[in-house]
C-alpha cells in the first residue's frame, strides 16, 4: 500500500503551500522570541497599546519589538489597530501563548525549532557520514525540554498521572523508594518529593549539564528526600531495589533502550512499578499521519533524539519508535503485567504501567 499525504494539485497550489510553510515556520521563531521575552505575557496585560507602551513595559528595545510585533500581525496572532497605531493581544491567544496558561502554553514547544535549528550543519554531516551529535551539542535543550516537562507532566503529576496507577499515592504518601531515569532537569522528581516527604527520592541522568541544572532548581528547596546522580542509565548501580521506577519521554534517546529497560527490570523490587512516560505512536508511518504533532515528532526525532543515541553507536529508535516496539521491548525483559493509559487532554503521550511479577 501506498501512502501519500498530498493528494495531486496544480503547480500553483502546491507553491502556495510550500510558501504557507515558510510562513509558519518564520512564526514559530517568532513566537519563541515572544515566550523567552515575555512579551506575551506582558502584552496579555495591557489594553491596546502602541509599540513604545509594550517596549517600556517589557524593558526592551521598541525597534526590535516593533518588528516583531509586525511579524506577529501578519501571523494573524495580534490584533492591529491602525487609526492609533496599536497593537493587542486577543484573549483567545493568551490562552495559548502566556505562562498563565499553563499547561496550555505553546509557545513553551515553539523553542524547539531554533534549539534545534542550531544543530542543521552538524546533522548535514550525519548524513553524509552517519554516526550522531551528543547531548552538549545542544543548548539549551535541557532547559526546554525541563520547561516542556513542566506543562506535559509536572503540571498534571499528582492529579492526573499517579492516578492511573492503583493505590501508588497511597504508597507514596506511607513512605517508599523512587527512581527517575533520565531526570532531566528533575522537575518531575522534585516536585514528587515536596509532595510526598516521607518517600525517598533518587534521580539519575547522563547529562552532566541536566543533573546540574536539577540540582540548581532543587537547592533552595532544602529536601531531605531527593538526591541527583550523573549515571549512564545502561549502567545503572544501587544497592538496593526500589518500589517505583519512572521514566519520563526517556527511553526512547537512550543508547541501549534494551539494556535499560532490563537494569529498570533488575533494579526493581518484586511487585514494584515501573511507570513510562512516552510518545503515544505508531512505528509505522501511515498509522501517524493523523497525529496532531506528526511532522513535529520526526524532525525532533531526526535532529535529536535518533541522533543523541546514534553518536554512542547505541540503537537509534527516535521519537517515533511506537507502541509496538515499547511493548516488545518491555516483554523481552521480562515485564509481563501492561497496561497501556492516556489520559484526556494529552494526545502526545502513552503512559506505561508495569508491574513487575516474578512468580
Amino acid at each position: 500500500m501506498t501512502t501519500n499525504i498530498l493528494k495531486p494539485k496544480d503547480p500553483l497550489a502546491i507553491a502556495s503551500e510550500l510558501l504557507d510553510i515558510l510562513n509558519h515556520g518564520a512564526l514559530s521563531l517568532m513566537i519563541s522570541i515572544g515566550h523567552r521575552t515575555q512579551l506575551f505575557d506582558v502584552m496579555a496585560n495591557l489594553p491596546p497599546s502602541t509599540s513604545d507602551t509594550i517596549a517600556e513595559a517589557a524593558g526592551l528595545n521598541e525597534r526590535y519589538v516593533r518588528e516583531w510585533l509586525g511579524a506577529m500581525v501578519m501571523g494573524g496572532i495580534i490584533t492591529y489597530h491602525p487609526n492609533d497605531r496599536t497593537y493587542e493581544l486577543p484573549s483567545e491567544y493568551a490562552a495559548f501563548l502566556t505562562r498563565q496558561a499553563t499547561p496550555n502554553n505553546m509557545a513553551v514547544a515553539m523553542q524547539f525549532i531554533p534549539v534545534l535549528a542550531q544543530v542543521e550543519d552538524e546533522i548535514i554531516r550525519c548524513f553524509q557520514q552517519g554516526g550522531g551529535l551528543p547531548y552538549t551539542a545542544y543548548p539549551r535543550f535541557h532547559e526546554v525540554m525541563a520547561e516542556d516537562s513542566g506543562q506535559s507532566v509536572v503540571a498534571v503529576l499528582d492529579e492526573g498521572i499517579l492516578p492511573l496507577v492503583p493505590r501508588l499515592t497511597a504508597n507514596l504518601s506511607e513512605g517508599i523508594t523512587v527512581l527517575d531515569v533520565g531526570c532531566g532537569g528533575g522537575k518531575a522528581i522534585t516536585k514528587l518529593a515536596q509532595l510526598y516527604p516521607r518517600s525517598q527520592f533518587v534521580g539519575v541522568d547522563v547529562s552532566e549539564e541536566a543533573i546540574a541544572l536539577a540540582k540548581s532548581h532543587t537547592e533552595a528547596l532544602g529536601l531531605h528526600n531527593l538526591t541527583f546522580e550523573v549515571q549512564d542509565a545502561a549502567n545503572l548501580n544501587f544497592q538496593q531495589p526500589f518500589d517505583l521506577i519512572t521514566a519520563f519521554d526517556a527511553i526512547h534517546d537512550q543508547a541501549y533502550p534494551d539494556q535499560v529497560l532490563k537494569n529498570i527490570y533488575e533494579n526493581l523490587k518484586d511487585q514494584g512499578i515501573f511507570l513510562m512516560q512516552d510518545i503515544r505512536a505508531s512505528r509505522d508511518v501511515h498509522q501517524n499521519l493523523d497525529h496532531p504533532a506528526r511532522t513535529f515528532l520526526y524532525t525532533v526525532s531526526c535532529l535529536h533524539c535518533m541522533s543523541v543515541s546514534l553518536a554512542n553507536n547505541g540503537a537509534g529508535l527516535g521519537t517515533v519508535w511506537g507502541e509496538e516496539t515499547a511493548l516488545e521491548m518491555l516483554q523481552d525483559v521480562g515485564f509481563q503485567d501492561i497496561s497501556v493509559k492516556q489520559l484526556p487532554h494529552d494526545p502526545m503521550n502513552n503512559f506505561y504501567i508495569v508491574q513487575k511479577n516474578t512468580d
